[in-house]
């Protein structure tokens, strides 16, 4: 993980800053530890000259004493004494502190001499004493001892002995001192080729570790700028790689979760959008569609109302014409007026049934279609409604052929209006079959529904009419006599609707039409 790489990184930085510390502070200590020492060792070597100079003017005040009498710079010699004696004590106080922290190697004989050296002193001193004692003696034997043995202090004693043991003192100490020097010089030049080491092995490692954590950053950085940049530019299906370190592959898993996301979001509104689009279009179609079949029916009401008022001028003319010419007559005979009364009860009725088809068509859309229903048997049914076209029948010369299916039970419906159905299908039959041709009436029960087929041998409508021909203002098939007004085929789909039950139709031209009626079964 990234977090580790950092902290690895870190703890390499820590390690170095402590173990250059660590070094750095030993160095240091070991620095300051040298200068005590060379300060000890130049202490040192200031008290042995000290010693040094002031043995020498006190031995040259005891000679003076040993000439000049005993009486003689006596104060001068008890002060040289007393700074002789305090200047071995600092000698020893110090070389204790020199070997404690060099070692009794480094520091050897430095103590031991110097005790050597302040007993030298003690007996050149004492000498002296015993020399000055004699010369008071005036034999001559004596003062040829006294010179002897004061020739033997100061050559051999003083010049030799003494000035052999300071100056090995002083030897010693300045070797010390040059020891200490010398180690603090090797001290410098370790710490120098130390620093240059560190900064050899430091730059580049901190160098190293930079490029290399950068590196270790640049690439996903750069895969989620990338992946940014895709966003922006609405390419959903961009992916960021995965297999970095842990951190930056939740980013990633973070980011193509999101991008899935907003895809999903993407592709449900382009959906809606071309659901939208559809449903618009499909409502525009339908619309077109509303407004071509307003236009059509606006159409089809003006020839409607076009055929109508046809239809109603023509037993209007009749009736009119019938009576006017009746009137004109100044004799009219009794066989007269009742052919004139006769002629207008028939197109009276013919308005009445007009009249009566297009009030049916209304309340069959308002929903008012009033129906008396009531159990009808349906071989029954179908023979009584067969009676009633049997003047049409014979007129074809038409067979008419019905099969109706055993044992059928009772049926629950309005028979005047069934029976209209009927009768309105066989007219239709009767009127465009060829004579000699057949007609069929096929009654049976499925599914719990009454089914009633009238097939026949006729003319056939065409395949463009057929969903049309139940329209109250179509006319196709009517056209081709010149009869009807087109409300026939309109009002048997609406009683047969009103029955809750449905009508269809099937034809080929050339070779007659099948219609269907489906009655639902109250038994």
């Amino acid at each position: 993980m990234y977090k580790r790489k950092l902290a690895f990184f870190a703890g390499l930085l820590v390690f170095v800053i402590v173990i250059t510390s660590v070094l750095v502070v030993m160095i240091t200590q070991i620095t300051r530890s040298s200068l005590t020492q060379n300060a000890i060792a130049q202490s040192l070597l200031n008290e042995h000259l000290i010693v040094s100079s002031t043995s020498y003017r006190l031995f040259k005040q005891l000679t003076d004493e040993l000439i000049f009498g005993k009486d003689a710079n006596q104060a001068e010699v008890r002060n040289k004494r007393a700074i002789i004696d305090q200047s071995i004590e600092k000698i020893i106080q110090l070389e204790e502190k020199q070997r404690n922290a060099l070692g009794e190697e480094a520091t050897l004989g430095s103590i031991e001499d110097t005790s050597e050296l302040s007993a030298l002193l003690d007996e050149i001193i004492q000498e002296f004493r015993s020399i000055i004692d004699d010369a008071e003696d005036e034999a001559q034997e004596k003062n040829r001892m006294q010179q002897q043995r004061t020739q033997q202090l100061l050559e051999v004693t003083i010049d030799n002995r003494f000035r052999e043991a300071i100056n090995a003192a002083v030897t010693r100490q300045s070797r010390v001192v040059a020891s200490m020097e010398a180690r603090i010089q090797t001290l410098h030049q370790s710490i120098f080729w130390y620093s240059i080491l560190l900064a050899l092995l430091a730059i580049p490692m901190v160098v190293f570790g930079c490029y290399w954590l950068l590196g270790v950053l640049y690439q996903p950085l750069n895969s989620i700028r990338l992946g940014a940049e895709a966003i922006s530019q609405e390419n959903y299906q961009y992916r960021i790689s995965r297999g970095f370190d842990a951190e930056f592959d939740t980013i990633a898993a973070s980011f193509n979760a999101m991008a899935e996301e907003l895809l999903q979001q993407r592709n449900r509104v382009e959906s809606a959008t071309r659901e939208l689009e559809f449903q618009v279009a499909q409502r525009t179609a339908e619309l077109t569609d509303a407004n071509q079949l307003l236009q059509d029916n606006d159409k089809d009401r003006r020839e409607f109302f076009g055929d109508i008022s046809h239809e109603l001028r023509t037993p209007l003319s009749i009736i009119r014409g019938e009576v006017q010419v009746t009137l004109r007559q100044k004799t009219v005979s009794e066989e007269d007026y009742k052919a004139t009364l006769q002629t207008v009860l028939d197109q009276s009725l013919s308005l009445s049934r007009l009249v009566d088809d297009l009030l049916l068509i209304a309340r069959a859309e308002s929903g008012k279609m009033r129906l008396v229903p009531r159990q009808v048997n349906v071989e029954e049914f179908v023979v009584e409604t067969v009676k009633k076209i049997d003047g049409f029948i014979e007129r074809r010369k038409v067979k008419l052929e019905v099969d109706i299916e055993p044992n059928m039970p009772l049926v629950e419906f309005d028979p005047e209006r069934i029976a209209q159905v009927m009768i309105i299908i066989l007219d239709n039959a009767l009127n465009h079959t060829v004579y000699g041709a057949r007609i069929f009436i096929h009654c049976f029960f499925k599914e719990d529904k009454l089914i009633i087929i009238i097939k026949d041998e006729g003319e056939g409508i065409d395949e463009k009419e057929l969903p049309y021909i139940f329209d109250r203002y179509f006319r196709g098939a009517d056209s081709r006599t010149g009869k009807g007004a087109g409300l026939g085929l309109a009002i048997a789909k609406a009683i047969v609707v009103g029955h809750g039950g449905a009508i269809d139709v099937s034809s080929i031209v050339g070779k007659g039409s099948t219609f269907t009626l489906s009655l639902p079964s109250i038994q």
